[in-house]
């Protein structure tokens, strides 16, 4: 049996010099104001970009939330490896955060995820083991690294599908610096969307905002071409890597949500491409994100204030359909969508010229 941490030595690791510094590379991100040409009216939709966190997604604010909680709980020892199965975003992470924190990292992931994520991994110094369709995809993944971690005394599992720390993370940081930033601009968010990947965003950021107005609207966002949420089981297949896996994780409770919204895969990478075009280099979920926003603001009304996040960056997405020409089909929305401009808001300050997360006035 490997012996619990003592309290000191968990303060020693939370307090150290690379705990604190990799800590502000991550969260506090700025959020967008996107204005847009939408049905013959001018819109405004809020979007945290998320591809501002150390390695360029979301998944940094959970990673090192967990890392931060298995410390203070004593399940995770200095130097402890880890393990955990993901589709790329959050084994990226915990390779940066826990390599950088001196653990030995394996991450466990289908061998269909695109060759950016496994590359990324790599560069981090993780190691990475791919897992066939045929040896089980991503349930496979996760049983692999359940049985890895059962040989190795002291092997640490973040199961992130499972993990309550990985809703906390989102309770504690995405959510109250959504309601800051909007405060700042004497506004209250209507209605948060997200897509569902563990789950973790839609509800630790709906946890926070229903806990301060009980009428926001919570919706968790899906791939129409393989509806997840709505069927329970893994149904078809989609280029929306990072949400929809094979399975409702055990951390989503749909009776604490709002209606699911679905959104075709080609329709999201239009979206995104086009908000490439206005400077904005980030992920194919984000096109996601953008049209279920515009969804559920078309529910609410075209001025209500509806907030989503721009998971990661588009340079996961390289060798992927997001860089090819897509076709439009019947039904797409982003083709009706005319992305006008952005502003950045600061949390302090409300609309800041100077782009800075954080206010460069001193908030001033």
């Amino acid at each position: 049996m490997v012996p619990a941490t003592r309290p000191e030595e968990a303060m020693t690791v939370l307090t150290s010099r690379p705990f604190q510094e990799l800590a502000r590379l991550v969260g506090n991100t700025p959020l967008l104001a996107l204005e847009l040409d939408f049905r013959g009216s001018r819109r405004r939709i809020y979007a945290k970009a998320e591809h501002y966190n150390l390695t360029g997604s979301i998944k940094d604010r959970m990673a090192l939330h967990i890392l931060r909680t298995a410390v203070e709980d004593g399940a995770l020892r200095p130097g402890a490896p880890i393990a955990e199965a993901t589709s790329g975003n959050t084994g990226i992470a915990f390779a940066a955060l826990g390599r950088a924190l001196g653990h030995p990292v394996t991450i466990f992931m289908p061998d269909w995820m695109c060759q950016e994520r496994k590359d990324l991994i790599h560069s981090y110094g993780a190691e990475v083991r791919l897992v066939s369709a045929q040896a089980g995809g991503f349930l496979g993944s996760i049983a692999l690294s359940e049985a890895w971690a059962a040989e190795i005394p002291g092997a640490f599992l973040p199961c992130q599908f499972s993990n309550e720390a990985n809703v906390e993370a989102h309770r504690l940081s995405t959510g109250p610096e959504i309601w800051a930033q909007l405060q700042a601009l004497g506004l209250r968010p209507q209605a948060f969307v997200a897509g569902v990947g563990t789950g973790g965003t839609v509800m630790g950021v709906g946890r926070f905002l229903k806990a301060m107005d009980p009428g926001v609207k919570v919706h968790p966002m899906e791939p129409a071409n393989s509806p997840t949420l709505r069927t329970g089981t893994k149904v078809g297949k989609h280029r929306i890597q990072g949400i929809s896996d094979e399975f409702i994780p055990a951390i989503v409770k749909l009776d604490q949500l709002d209606g699911i919204l679905s959104v075709d895969d080609g329709d999201a990478i239009l979206m995104a491409q086009k908000l490439a075009r206005l400077g904005l280099g980030v992920g194919i979920s984000s096109g996601a994100n953008l049209i279920a926003a515009l969804m559920a603001q078309e529910e609410l009304g075209p001025d209500a204030v509806v907030v989503t996040v721009f998971s990661d960056d588009n340079k996961k997405y390289l060798s992927t359909d997001l860089m090819r020409e897509e076709p439009v089909k019947p039904g797409f929305l982003s083709p009706e969508a005319e992305l006008v401009g952005f502003q950045t808001v600061n949390r302090v300050c409300g609309f800041c010229p100077m782009n800075e997360p954080l206010p460069a006035c001193g908030g001033r």
